[in-house]
């Protein structure tokens, strides 16, 4: 206790101010600012004085608790600093700090550090601004183009809006849905099993996924998917992605494209195709009804080859839409997700994909009577065994199936004539606006449902379906009814035309 005590006592120091001899005492806990302010009280020196202590050969000595302890013969003196002191102090203090950091900007080359991130943040700054500002075009652009394609789509449009919807020169290809397909399964009736064989089938019933449920089962149930080895998840995916790649036009839609392939299914069996041709052939036949219209831009082609739209320039004015369903096909079998004939022989796809082509290409109407008449010459000695006969046979199977709609009853076929027409409106009034010639068939000024389907019928369905049905004669009688029907239609239009032209020129008689 007695020793611990010693290590706090007081320490003394004497101080010479202005001759007189000064003793202060402090302790040890003292800080340097208590020490300062006892020794200005002691030395009689006023407060706030700046003031520096030195021993007798004038070294500064430092005011804290270690300051050394000395006698009355070696007095320290206290020497207090007038402003001009102080100034020249802080000026020198100032410039060894200069100095010091002068030699680290030297060392250092902060300067130029410093201008070089200066530099780099203001160039970064600007890129920013300018990314910035090009993010910004381009949503304005795509707003822009947005724009643009609703008010074409909703008027019409100018040419811009016909050309395909893919362009195949850049390289891009198709991309139909890539993910596992997921459509609900519709578990077919046994009614709806044999509906699906007859051309009375109601095709305004089904909903999309109803109708891929029946496509898929119509290549399971004719043996399509063993014959050619398909995976059944591929089969779906291609499915899906020939759905996505048709567009939604009044008439040549998906829904259109599910007609034309159920009723081939229903010839193959109404005809007993079956027995008569190869498994491959019925591939063949079922594979182009399903692509024959893909990506149809709802105009015709002769819109295409009169308005110059980028199809008829790529080729060169012969059948470019039928050209083009066969380019999309074949885009999406390219997706080695979507391609049912992955599994079959190189050479024999080969003749696969040019036996499609031939078949698509042939439902370009402008082909008509040269496919149908060189039918003609073959059908009274037809031969199955016979290459020639059956290609012939294929390519107005699907010209049937394609323009088939009058064979179904009444209810089904003639929704399908207010599709066509309206189609068909679009495109005449889309002509005249662009000073192209428009056919009278199609002119909304002119054209009536009933002169519209009499003539297509009697002269087109009819002597086509009865060329072919020699061998079945079971869809002829409803291409009769039809054109009875529209037949009635238009006599009833005439006795209405009559009346009101007969009241015109009662009610002009009045007035003279």
């Amino acid at each position: 206790m007695g020793s611990s005590s010693s290590s706090y006592a007081p320490k003394t120091v004497y101080l010479n101010v202005d001759g007189k001899v000064q003793k202060v005492v402090f302790s040890r806990h003292c800080s340097p600012c208590d020490i300062k302010e006892l020794l200005c009280s002691s030395s009689n020196v006023p407060r706030n004085t700046a003031i520096m202590v030195v021993d007798q050969e004038g070294a500064l000595v430092s005011i804290d608790p270690t300051m050394p302890t000395n006698s009355p013969d070696s007095l320290y003196k206290v020497v207090p600093l007038s402003t001009g002191q102080l100034g020249e102090k802080e000026d020198m203090f100032q410039n060894v700090l200069s100095q010091v950091a002068e030699q680290f900007s030297r060392a250092f080359r902060i300067n130029e550090l410093k201008t070089e991130v200066t530099n780099r943040l203001a160039m970064l700054e600007k890129r920013v601004e300018l990314e910035g500002l090009k993010v910004v075009e381009i949503e304005k652009c795509k707003n822009d183009l947005k724009k643009l394609r609703d008010e074409m789509a909703s008027r019409g449009g100018g040419r811009v809006n016909c050309p395909c919807k893919y362009n195949f020169d850049d390289g891009k290809k198709v991309t139909p849905r890539r993910d596992v397909p997921n459509y609900p399964k519709y578990t077919l009736s046994q009614e709806t099993v044999e509906a699906l064989k007859k051309p009375t089938f109601d095709v305004w019933h089904w909903e999309h996924n109803e109708m891929l449920s029946c496509l898929e089962y119509m290549y399971h149930d004719l043996g399509l998917v063993k014959e050619f080895n398909m995976n059944p998840i591929t089969l779906k995916r291609w499915l899906l992605g020939i759905q996505e790649n048709y567009r939604n036009n009044p008439f040549h839609n998906f829904r259109h494209c599910f007609c034309v392939s159920q009723m081939m299914y229903g010839m193959i069996h109404l005809c007993n195709l079956q027995e008569k041709l190869t498994l491959t052939d019925m591939g063949i036949l079922m594979t182009a009804a399903v692509c024959h219209d893909l990506d149809h831009p709802g105009y015709n082609n002769t819109y295409q080859i009169n308005a110059r739209t980028e199809l008829a320039v790529r080729y060169n004015d012969i059948s470019p839409l039928e050209n083009h369903h066969c380019a999309v096909a074949f885009q999406i079998l390219s997706l080695p997700e979507c391609n049912i004939f992955a599994n079959v022989d190189p050479e024999a796809f080969k003749q696969i994909r040019q036996a499609i082509i031939t078949l698509i290409l042939a439902t370009d109407m402008a082909r008509h009577g040269e496919i149908l008449e060189s039918f003609k010459q073959k059908v009274d000695n037809f031969d199955f065994t016979n290459e020639e006969h059956v290609t012939c046979l294929k390519m107005v199977l699907i010209k049937c199936c394609d323009i088939s709609n009058e064979v179904r009853p009444t209810e089904v076929a003639e929704p399908w004539v207010d599709c066509l027409l309206e189609e068909y409106f679009m495109q005449s009034d889309r002509e005249k606006s662009e000073g192209l010639p428009v056919a009278p068939f199609m002119d909304r000024d002119k054209v009536t449902k009933p002169t519209a389907q009499i003539g297509f019928i009697k002269f087109v369905l009819i002597p086509m379906f009865e060329t072919v049905m020699k061998i079945e004669e079971i869809m002829v009688q409803p291409l009769r009814d039809s054109r009875d029907h529209y037949e009635e239609l238009k006599q009833i239009d005439d006795a209405m035309t009559e009346k009101k032209q007969t009241e015109n020129m009662s009610l002009g008689g009045k007035k003279k």
